[in-house]
């Protein structure tokens, strides 16, 4: 397997996890439980960093002169970390406006 293709899959294993903990954290919130909620948030923080690490290596060899091959697999690992970024906006809003509503 080459590097690139590596580290596509690094990428798309880890903000997938990421947004999967943003999931559970929503799923959490409606049921109440803000505490575990707040914990999987950063939970998928911490996992999306992950991601994020091996993207960086990409950028990185590509700002240093080195050709990037963008083949469909990276443009999946990009497409997916950017859906995962969104999904942590959309749980921190969800797990506030539910926590809001439970208050009331």
């Amino acid at each position: 397997m080459q590097e690139n293709e590596l580290v596509s899959f690094q990428i798309i294993s880890a903000v997938g996890t990421a947004r999967s903990f943003y999931i559970e954290a929503i799923q959490a919130a409606k049921a109440g439980n803000f505490d575990l909620a707040r914990e999987l948030i950063a939970e998928g923080n911490k996992t999306f960093k992950e991601g994020h690490r091996a993207h960086k290596k990409l950028v990185t060899k590509e700002a240093d002169g080195e050709t990037v091959e963008v083949s469909l697999l990276l443009v999946h690992a990009e497409d997916q970390m950017m859906s995962a970024e969104g999904f942590k906006i959309i749980a921190e809003e969800f797990v506030e406006l539910y926590e809001r509503m439970q208050n009331k």
